[in-house]
């Protein structure tokens, strides 16, 4: 990791450890298989190994770190197929959220998801790429807890952090070429919430989720 990411206080406590770690991993800056050596990671964010031992225990249990007897703990990599299987999962999640949150979305929820989109659009003006992916998520977050399932949105957030890191090279991607295809469903899918427009909502979901797992799967099969 750069010693920018690093500069962190002594203080830090193991849920900090954690975001420093996972945001690591999200940019790439802990490629799939790297070593993760807890006196070193100790070292690197000025704390002691206790809470990095704690932070190392909720990537595993988030899918980002395995670990194995004798060989310590590493960043997961995934592979074309686990993705497929993640992605295919999502959109079955994620359309049955949509199909719960739409007709419980109340004036509250429709002005956070527009502020959430704004926000989205700026950071993908400004090349932020991690930064719109964290708007993207407060908006569809908003949506499927409306639903009132907790363990629903919980699996799917579960999922979102699992493929985070696939989720950016896509969005890089797309940033760098100038595709705007994966910034454009949000407004739809807000103005079809706004319009209680059941179906549309859960179409634009369902071909969101299914053009991301194709934009993934040509990255990486490159």
């Amino acid at each position: 990791m750069t010693s920018e990411a690093q500069q962190v206080k002594p203080t830090l406590v193991a849920a900090q450890v954690y975001d420093v770690l996972a945001n690591a991993i999200f940019t790439g800056e802990l490629a799939g298989g790297s070593r993760l050596r807890v006196r070193e990671l100790a070292d690197m964010v000025g704390t002691s190994v206790m809470p990095v031992r704690d932070a190392l225990r909720r990537l595993e249990e988030n899918g980002l770190v395995t670990t194995l007897p004798h060989r310590g703990a590493r960043v997961r990599e995934f592979t074309v197929a686990e993705l497929i299987n993640i992605y295919e999962v999502r959109r079955l999640l994620e359309v049955d959220a949509t199909r719960k949150g739409v007709p419980q979305v109340t004036e509250h929820d429709l002005a956070i998801m527009s502020q959430a989109c704004e926000r989205m659009h700026l950071a993908v003006e400004q090349g932020r790429v991690n930064d719109a992916l964290d708007e993207d998520e407060v908006l569809l977050r908003r949506l499927y807890r409306a639903g009132g399932n907790s363990v629903l949105t919980n699996l799917i957030e579960t999922l979102w952090i699992q493929c985070r890191a696939y989720k950016a090279i896509g969005a890089k991607v797309a940033i760098d070429i100038g595709d705007s295809s994966l910034w454009t469903p949000q407004d739809a899918l807000v103005a079809a919430v706004r319009a209680g427009d059941v179906e549309l909502a859960v179409s634009i979901t369902n071909d969101s989720v299914a053009a991301a797992q194709r934009r993934l799967e040509n990255k990486l099969e490159t």
